[in-house]
């Protein structure tokens, strides 16, 4: 069976089961690497004859490719975005397009978590200032600005999915008083068991002291936090985005900085992506940069993560090969 792989074909090769029925089927596999961002040509060429591609979720996987291959079957992402694939060609093909739901939420919930700490305590300007010899004037002003807890906070999960709910599990012993606001209510139930609030959106924006962005990017969520958003959030709140970076509007995200009506910024992504030197965000000035803490979309690559989520990669594949319908589908071929 061939398998187009796009992506850094060094993880690929590294995370490739092992052992077991399923190694020997990955093992026995044509297996041929493009790297990330290959174009549409490309991938028509390398792809002459596979059945299943595996893409790093950054990668695009054009129409015009995906018309073009007779044998595919399955576009598989590395991880959990699917918004490069072409769904439409893909249903219209009879391909199904799968990710890998839920494999990276602990790991992106402990970026959350640690976003919102860094800047509650300002970690990113007081290890600057230590490392400069500043060390007691920082504290000094750091007690008389104050250092929020994060049990003092109440944090506000948009979106309720798989990884608001392992962020909602990390958050619970801290004591933070935690609400929801999904497309859909879930059972009082659920709500007990993770110890959430459901409430809708604008009143969570305006109760919360730190809102956590865990949506997936649509045509509805796309841009949604907007000037419109910002001014309904809590006055001094922290924004935490680990989803994507197609959320936020750039230019009202830093308005609301400039202003001092939010407080400030936890970014693990920003569109667009690679982030350019120029971009607007990375050029504030330094009472308004010093709000933002920046991390390089790393929320969900740790190697637990990554270990779950090539072993599903190919167990999924093993199903397309045995004529079974693969898990997680995520578009109607």
């Amino acid at each position: 069976m061939k398998i187009l792989l796009i992506g850094a074909k060094e993880r690929f090769e590294t995370y490739l089961p092992q052992n077991g029925p399923l190694g020997a089927f990955a093992a026995g596999c044509d297996k041929v690497y493009l790297p990330r961002g290959a174009s549409a040509g490309d991938i028509q060429k390398a792809g002459a004859g596979a059945r299943a591609i595996v893409a790093d979720p950054m990668t695009p996987v054009p129409g015009e490719a995906i018309m073009a291959l007779p044998d595919l079957r399955l576009i598989q992402s590395e991880g959990v975005g699917v918004n490069g694939f072409d769904a439409a060609a893909a249903n219209e093909k009879g391909v199904f397009i799968c990710n890998c739901k839920g494999v990276n939420a602990g790991a992106v919930a402990e970026q959350n978590v640690m976003l919102s700490l860094m800047l509650l305590r300002r970690a990113v300007v007081a290890d600057a200032a230590v490392r400069a010899g500043h060390q007691m004037d920082m504290k000094e002003t750091m007690m008389l600005g104050g250092i929020t807890e994060l049990s003092q906070c109440r944090v506000g999960l948009l979106g309720f999915g798989d990884i608001a709910r392992a962020t909602a599990r990390r958050l619970s012993p801290f004591g933070c008083e935690l609400l929801y606001w999904n497309r859909t209510r879930r059972p009082v139930e659920e709500e007990r068991e993770y110890g959430v609030i459901y409430c809708e959106k604008a009143d969570l924006l305006a109760q919360c002291d730190i809102v956590m962005l865990c949506v997936a990017v649509t045509p509805e969520t796309s841009g949604m936090v907007n000037d419109e958003f910002l001014a309904a959030m809590k006055p001094g709140a922290l924004l935490i985005n680990t989803a994507r970076g197609d959320l936020v509007e750039n230019e009202a995200l830093i308005r609301a900085l400039s202003s001092g009506h939010l407080a400030g910024a936890g970014l693990d992504t920003v569109s667009p992506e690679p982030v350019p030197e120029d971009h607007p965000l990375l050029h504030l000035p330094k009472e308004v940069a010093e709000k933002l803490v920046f991390s390089p979309h790393i929320g969900g690559i740790t190697v637990g993560s990554f270990q779950r989520a090539h072993r599903f990669i190919w167990e999924n594949v093993w199903r397309i090969e045995k004529g079974e319908k693969p898990l997680y589908v995520t578009n109607q071929p």
